[in-house]
């Protein structure tokens, strides 16, 4: 007999086999919501220490060689990307290190000019949440929402934390922020509603399999990150109710060697019907005015 589970953090999202879910529909009888995520960092060239990960492995600091390949992303690849997204009227979804408006207000400038959507990814990607007290994360989550309201006038919408890092607590830091959806959990392909103290969260799919940096590291290149890509959109369109995100990095696909398969792969999706490309807000925001089957379908398999 299986013990009687009471709530705690860690039972934050009940298991909900796929098949008997209420049919997700999307705006105009889509097939698929697609959201691209260029996640548009900043790496400090002498990071703070850190017990948990050396963000520049290569011994000793400063690693040019690290550094100088992430700040290609922002000196030339996010430029290559924003000019394919413009051609294709694609609004992106940024998974956004805070400082990087502060560093580089030229981006800043060139991102809220096309109106696109952020995913708060930490202040830092050299700054990592992992062990942190609940009151320090607070305050690193208040810093970003601060700064993201000083320069915007906006409340912060969706949450990923720096380099995937994170704590029990993260996600109750996060409601209790205001922010809506939430990104560090890789566990659907549908959004989700999260359990939290206080609020409401919901997840939205971020992928780590067809992830270009993720794929980078193990010997795959930029034509296999589009392959791979091709067939997740493949199954998820005929599947139907499903989110397909595409999670980049200016200093991968940004290279001239690899925008091209970019650019190949987004033609693709799009010269399919049915295809709503979208931002990580507005998909949030149909599934929680739309989609509250789905919502109280899920709340009702919490103990």
């Amino acid at each position: 007999m299986l013990p009687d589970f009471n709530f705690d953090p860690a039972d934050r999202a009940p298991f909900s086999p796929m098949p008997a879910r209420p049919l997700l529909r999307w705006p105009n009888e889509a097939r698929i919501a697609v959201y691209v995520v260029p996640n548009v960092e900043h790496y400090e060239y002498l990071p703070r220490p850190s017990n948990r990960r050396d963000p520049w492995p290569r011994m000793p600091h400063p690693d040019v060689i690290g550094y100088g390949s992430r700040d290609y992303g922002n000196r030339v690849g996010i430029w290559r990307m924003f000019d394919l997204f413009d051609s294709l009227d694609i609004r992106a979804t940024v998974s956004l290190s805070m400082a990087n408006w502060v560093h580089y207000p030229e981006i800043f400038k060139a991102m809220e000019e096309r109106r696109w959507s952020i995913l708060c990814h930490g202040m830092y990607n050299t700054r990592y949440h992992w062990d942190m007290p609940e009151g320090a994360e607070r305050a690193a989550i208040a810093e970003c929402t601060q700064l993201y309201g000083d320069l915007t006038g906006r409340q912060l919408r969706g949450w990923f934390s720096p380099a995937a890092s994170y704590t029990m607590n993260t996600p109750d830091l996060i409601a209790e922020a205001g922010i809506t959806y939430y990104s560090d959990w890789h566990h659907d392909d549908q959004p989700v509603p999260l359990r939290v103290r206080s609020g409401s969260l919901i997840t939205l799919p971020y992928s780590m399999d067809y992830n270009d940096s993720i794929l980078h590291r193990q010997q795959y290149e930029a034509a296999d990150y589009a392959t791979v890509s091709r067939d997740a959109f493949d199954t998820l369109y005929e599947e139907g109710g499903q989110v397909l995100c595409l999670a980049l990095h200016p200093y991968m696909m940004g290279q001239p060697h690899r925008i091209v398969h970019l650019k190949g792969l987004l033609d693709y999706i799009m010269g399919h019907d049915g295809v709503w490309m979208a931002t990580g807000e507005e998909i949030a925001d149909w599934y929680l005015a739309e989609c509250q089957d789905h919502v109280a379908w899920h709340r009702a398999r919490e103990r």
